[in-house]
């Protein structure tokens, strides 16, 4: 006899998160009748999630570690607000079983996977093992974590270059080397545990054959505790840079309805295998000669869910509310697709600068507007992009009655778009949508390396690489109010300046100068502000024009530092890690 889940109301939600996902699922619990609660470090103490959210509370810090990602005290913010659920987002903790469990057991709903499923789903090992007994098509792999970079170096031996060497608790595009030579196995096995280490907090990685140019296509999925798992259809994710997506759409073009039912059936069989439930991705590699295999499970909502909901006409946040309740699907298992929808990723980068992250304050905002033309933000005219988090600001989604309307609705959509004061990566997405190898009627001839392959068209040089960032801490004072004491946060430049007569003796904003390349032609410049991680090269070492000498990481991104010219090398920041300001010189050459 089948027992029917209780139901579990959700009143009042928690959103362990930031930015333009803590906007969106704010809004859909306000559509949903659920309270929002948003929580803010010290530089998002003017961010647009605080504003939209119905309470919002303070978590002292600046870093992911200290903030977003420390459990104590997103829960303690949970307790003291009466959050009964929690609603994760993606990135952060929203992968984290752990996290999760903490949610369970202080007696809240966690709006997820259950955290077996996590932890089976987000070890890329267990997940391989449960997409083989799916019947999942695959490539050769590592059977486990490998121990070391000589293990990977065998493995490469034995199966055929390229590699892809990836931290086993990854995702979202990091933690992952590709490697085409087998003497560059050793330092790709090392990078990718550093950042897996500094990510995810655990560098075991494994590795498995790479396929060439293939495409990224991806199944969204819905369970509930009733038995029902739909298939939302899929997704192509294709146009990436560093792994990490740039543009998305749904439905993925040019599948054979073979490939098409090969991923939805495994998709589903995998889920069912690992009894998940709420909203998940399935995710492939398909190769250009049509191979299909599997790649991982996203235990989460992703970036680019709302392409998904544009052809289907779901909220998949507010599913995920009726499933943490104890509620089934408000949707039949394989619905069908209307239209077609494109997701542009709008990040504080610049492409002319190999897509360089760079935070910076934003002078102006303007959205477009039009028929089937939606935008999801977490900033506004005024906002500040922080240089502790990731460069997302915004996504561009735009639907269309076929692909190809879409694709000239999102032209005109892009046109309209104004952005100012930090560079983006708008003008990339202008140049892709000319692009004969995206816009074809008849093929989709990009793929996941395609823009470092393949894309040459010129970009111009952001005139904003050089903005600095306000700063953004805050200052705690007691006030009295109606003869009460009560703590207010000011900003810290305000609180400088109430103390300096607001005159010539306070402090003054932090400006371009001094931004920017150093003069000395041999000096060696960080591009970004942000952590210098590693040296690569030692004191004193002779280095060539173009070498790299050193990994500088800003907004969860990994820069590498190029030698501007030959000569022997002179560290001046020897330690590392290092905190580190754009145009700061690091080292020195001399003759």
């Amino acid at each position: 006899m089948t027992t029917t889940p209780a139901a579990r109301p959700v009143t009042r939600v928690l959103i362990a998160n930031r930015g333009e996902i803590a906007v969106r699922v704010a809004r859909a619990a306000r559509d949903h009748g659920i309270a929002s609660i948003a929580v803010y470090s010290d530089p998002d103490a003017d961010a647009l999630h605080v504003a939209v959210a119905d309470e919002a509370f303070h978590l002292p810090g600046a870093s992911s570690a200290d903030t977003y990602l420390t459990i104590d005290a997103v829960l303690d913010v949970a307790r003291r607000a009466g959050a009964d659920a929690v609603h994760p987002g993606y990135g952060f903790l929203s992968e984290n079983a752990d996290f999760a469990q903490a949610v369970i057991d202080a007696g809240m709903t966690w709006i997820g996977p259950s955290p077996d499923a996590i932890r089976a789903l987000g070890d890329k090992i267990t997940a391989r093992s449960l997409a083989q007994q799916a019947g999942a098509p695959l490539v050769p792999g590592s059977d486990g974590p490998v121990p070391d970079a000589a293990a990977a170096r065998t493995f490469a031996e034995e199966h055929g270059l390229p590699i892809a060497i990836k931290a086993a608790f990854g995702g979202g595009g990091r933690g992952i080397r590709v490697v085409r030579e087998l003497g560059d196995v050793e330092d790709a096995f090392e990078a990718t545990v550093r950042e897996a280490v500094a990510a995810f907090g655990r560098g075991e990685c494994f590795v498995e054959r790479f396929l060439d140019r293939p495409r990224h296509v991806e199944a969204q999925v819905l369970a509930d505790e009733h038995g029902h798992v739909a298939v939302l259809g899929t997704r192509d994710c294709s146009l990436q840079r560093r792994n990490q997506k740039l543009v998305e759409e749904a439905p993925a073009p040019f599948l054979t309805d073979e490939q098409r039912e090969r991923i939805h059936t495994s998709a589903r069989e995998i889920c069912r295998a690992a009894g998940y439930t709420g909203a998940g991705t399935v995710e492939y590699l398909v190769a250009p000669d049509g191979l299909i295999s599997f790649l991982e499970v996203n235990t989460r909502l992703q970036v680019e869910h709302p392409v998904t909901e544009e052809v289907f006409g779901v909220d998949l946040v507010r599913e995920q509310f009726r499933v943490a309740a104890g509620e089934p699907l408000s949707i039949p298992e394989d619905p069908t697709p209307r239209g077609h929808a494109l997701e542009f990723r709008l990040n504080a980068e610049d492409p002319a600068y190999g897509f360089l992250p760079v935070p910076g304050p934003i002078d102006a905002f303007e959205a477009p507007t039009g028929p089937g033309v939606r935008m999801d933000s977490g900033v506004r005219t005024g906002s500040v992009v922080p240089g502790e988090y990731d460069s997302l600001l915004a996504k561009l989604i735009v639907w269309g009655e076929d692909r190809a309307q879409a694709v000239a609705r999102a032209r005109d959509a892009l046109a309209e778009l104004r952005i100012d004061g930090v560079p983006t990566v708008v003008p990339f997405h202008r140049a892709v949508l000319e692009q004969d190898a995206f816009t074809s009627g008849d093929r989709l001839g990009v793929y996941t390396t395609w823009i470092e392959s393949e894309f040459a068209e010129p970009l111009a040089e952001s005139p904003y690489l050089g903005a600095e960032v306000p700063a953004g801490g805050r200052t705690a004072v007691t006030v009295e109010l109606d003869g009460r004491a009560v703590r207010l946060g000011l900003p810290a430049d305000l609180y400088a300046a109430l103390l300096g007569g607001g005159g010539a003796g306070a402090a003054a904003p932090a400006g371009a100068a001094g931004a920017g390349k150093p003069d000395d032609d041999g000096a060696v410049a960080s591009p970004v502000t942000g952590t210098l991680a590693s040296w690569k090269v030692e004191d004193g070492a002779e280095v060539a024009e173009g070498d790299t000498v050193a990994i500088v990481e800003a907004m969860k991104m990994e820069t590498p530092i190029r030698a501007p010219r030959a000569g022997r090398i002179q560290l001046l920041v020897a330690e590392t890690p290092a905190s580190v300001t754009r145009g700061q010189a690091i080292a020195r050459l001399g003759a």
